[in-house]
């Protein structure tokens, strides 16, 4: 098993500038990774039809119809999953917007709501059709999670209900380590990470999307484990790196790029380039890993080779979507993806 570690190399320089930039410079992501995007023909069709949904089941209204439009979150899901057919993508969409959707909500919540969120969501995963609840999320996961049973083999189906409570759970502690003043050393953030990505679960579509079922060995294989972590990371540092803006302006720590300036003593611009070696490292663990999986025999290696592409086109539709979408950079992706350069933006009153 390749045993590169997921922390980038030492910094060259750490010492602290005294005057603070009001821009920042982004790393250069794209140099080093060359996966074509590819993205799902049925993606209008299937996008309008799972935004639909969303206003409907969600009980979305103005501004949050225009908001969500914004996000995009239908590119990235048919940039995901670019080879699924209309019925499996729409599940997928459904999905990815309910996640989206249910981000929002926990932000407002506290530790005893986040779980009650979780108590909800997972009944209805475990069983759709007979779980009732008045509760807008679980009934949006009974809808959607109904029709993921139809084709869902069953390892995959356990996967997805078991990688989306370690995300409630995720998310519980993360509203709880503020409250109780736990703070994250970079080891442990990453694990952490790991669970508040909310990559797990979407990995878990992509057998859903393929229609294939891995076997628990390869799954639970250690080489295949640290495949997926370096996707996972990949995917959460390109979010940590493009996010921090809007973050830093709304005094959200739970970033990357705010750990390495407190724990290791980088100022701003050295902590973004820490956190651009940090993806290359993990885009090289990435391709290290993939190239010694073991076989399996004929149809599980094919399976394990479709798995492995949906990890790929995960990291390359995260990046181009971070710049499609209007999430991090508003309306300025274009010149932010070509010029790498943000303003930052001023922090809200405490």
């Amino acid at each position: 098993m390749s045993q590169t570690s997921p922390v980038a190399p030492p910094a060259t320089h750490t010492t602290t500038r005294s005057e603070p930039s009001e821009f920042i410079v982004l790393p250069d992501l794209l140099g080093d990774c060359h996966y074509r995007l590819r993205v799902n023909p049925h993606y209008d069709m299937v996008s309008r039809a799972s935004e639909q949904w969303l206003f409907d089941e969600g009980r979305l209204v103005e501004p949050e119809i225009t908001k969500f439009v914004g996000l995009r979150a239908g590119y990235l899901t048919a940039a995901c999953y670019p080879d699924a057919d209309p019925f499996h993508l729409q599940v997928c969409s459904d999905f990815m917007n309910w996640s989206w959707k249910m981000d929002d909500w926990l932000d407002e919540f506290d530790v005893d709501s986040v779980l009650g969120m979780r108590e909800c969501c997972i009944s209805a995963f475990r069983d759709p059709i007979n779980f009732h609840t008045n509760r807008t999320a679980g009934k949006m996961c009974k809808s959607f999670f109904s029709r993921f049973r139809e084709t869902g083999g069953p390892g995959c189906t356990e996967r997805l209900i078991h990688t989306t409570d370690l995300y409630f759970i995720a998310a519980a502690k993360e509203v709880d380590h503020p409250a109780k003043g736990h703070i994250h050393d970079l080891e442990s953030y990453i694990t952490f990470r790991r669970d508040t990505s909310g990559c797990k679960c979407c990995f878990a579509l992509i057998e859903y999307a393929a229609q294939i079922d891995l076997p628990d060995e390869v799954v639970s294989h250690p080489v295949m484990m640290a495949t997926e972590g370096a996707a996972n990371d990949h995917v959460s540092w390109v979010n940590d790196i493009c996010s921090y803006n809007v973050e830093q302006s709304r005094n959200v720590s739970h970033n990357l790029i705010a750990l390495l300036m407190r724990e290791r003593g980088l100022d701003l611009q050295d902590a973004v380039d820490y956190s651009g070696q940090m993806c290359k490292s993990a885009m090289q663990r990435f391709e290290d890993n993939r190239a010694i999986l073991p076989s399996w025999g004929e149809e599980v290696d094919r399976q394990v080779a479709i798995y492995v592409q949906g990890l790929q086109d995960w990291i390359i539709a995260n990046y181009h979507w971070s710049f499609e979408s209007t999430r991090y950079f508003g309306k300025d992706g274009e010149a932010v993806k070509r010029d790498r350069i943000i303003k930052l933006l001023p922090k809200r009153p405490l």
